[in-house]
């Protein structure tokens, strides 16, 4: 197999964000912020429901690459794995010292969790949080990820420094692969397996984590069905808005439906689904969190981008308190 991707001329720095579906807010938050460590970087809503938070955890600045952000959906029902989705969200923590600490973290925490396992030549513990999603920590020594938040519960030299890959589940390789490596540019990196089943590692910008999507087929899986303690989307990296309207001509050009450039604010977003049913986003680096709230206090209030602010007491009115988190933060 060949593994350079014929893709050069434009290239994704990694991931940008993953987001996932909770039905509990305050518990959601109580968990990334005080048990992972994460900073709540922005409260916002979901601006196409703006019934439900749209929650954002990173690092100190909520850095592209290290946000894992949730929709609030109470009444999603609960997330049915299977085939065509984002099975794992993998965390990058650096070393393996990190790693046993954690262990013990998630032990004190009351977190089951499977102990460290070898992936790849990588320690790695596997979780998942109060609602079922699933987690993971994985030794991320060589990659500098984000910068620790410096109010975080969790040791700077322990923290969590970013998404270091998600992995696929679907049920045929070829389709999905195609869309990677000739459309997305992804270059193959590596087989492994896992639980006995067989992972094909892509790997895009400068590869390793924060760069890798890693893809399990499990022709046996029923269609996933994404609900609470589920991925809704993964996103991945570029840099500025020319090369952003670079690749939904890519996108589209290759046969694929995809949104129109969307303006989030934070960022600007095109949406597409490839082959094998995950949704893909593609997402520009800035403007980023700070752009209407003060770094030092990214987080602590509901942030509405221009568009919604008018109709700020309506949207308040209709979200449900977040308080019992918001103690802790």
């Amino acid at each position: 197999m060949n593994s350079r991707s014929p893709v050069t001329e434009l290239e994704l720095g990694g991931i940008h964000h993953v987001t996932a579906v909770t039905g509990r807010a305050a518990e959601n938050v109580r968990f990334y912020t005080r048990v992972l460590g994460m900073r709540l970087v922005k409260k916002t809503v979901n601006q196409d429901d703006v019934s439900a938070y749209h929650l954002f955890y990173g690092d100190e600045t909520g850095s592209p690459g290290t946000e894992v952000t949730f929709f609030d959906w109470p009444d999603a029902g609960p997330h049915r794995p299977g085939a065509g989705e984002v099975a794992t969200i993998a965390l990058g923590v650096p070393g393996r010292p990190a790693l046993q600490y954690w262990t013990d973290r998630l032990d004190r925490a009351g977190i089951d969790h499977q102990g460290i396992e070898e992936y790849g030549g990588r320690g790695m513990i596997r979780f998942t949080d109060p609602e079922g999603q699933r987690l993971a920590l994985i030794d991320a020594s060589d990659w500098p990820g984000g910068s620790p938040w410096r109010e975080s519960p969790v040791p700077a030299e322990f923290a969590i420094r970013g998404i270091a890959f998600v992995a696929l589940v679907v049920r045929d390789l070829g389709p999905t692969e195609a869309v990677l490596r000739d459309v997305l540019g992804f270059r193959w990196a590596a087989e492994l397996a896992l639980d006995g089943h067989r992972r094909v590692v892509f790997e895009t910008g400068p590869g390793g984590p924060g760069a890798e999507v890693h893809v399990e087929v499990r022709p046996e899986l029923p269609r996933a069905r994404t609900g609470i303690g589920g991925v809704h989307h993964v996103a991945f990296r570029t840099p500025t808005d020319e090369q952003h309207r670079q690749w939904h001509e890519r996108v589209a050009a290759a046969g694929l439906t995809v949104t129109p450039v969307i303006d989030r604010y934070y960022f600007r977003s095109l949406y597409f689904r490839e082959p094998g049913g995950v949704l893909f986003e593609i997402a520009t680096d800035g403007p980023g969190f700070a752009v209407d709230e003060d770094p030092a206090h990214l987080g602590e209030r509901l942030a509405l981008p221009p568009f919604l602010e008018p109709y700020r007491a309506q949207i308040e009115a209709g979200l449900r308190p977040l308080v019992p988190a918001e103690e802790g933060h």
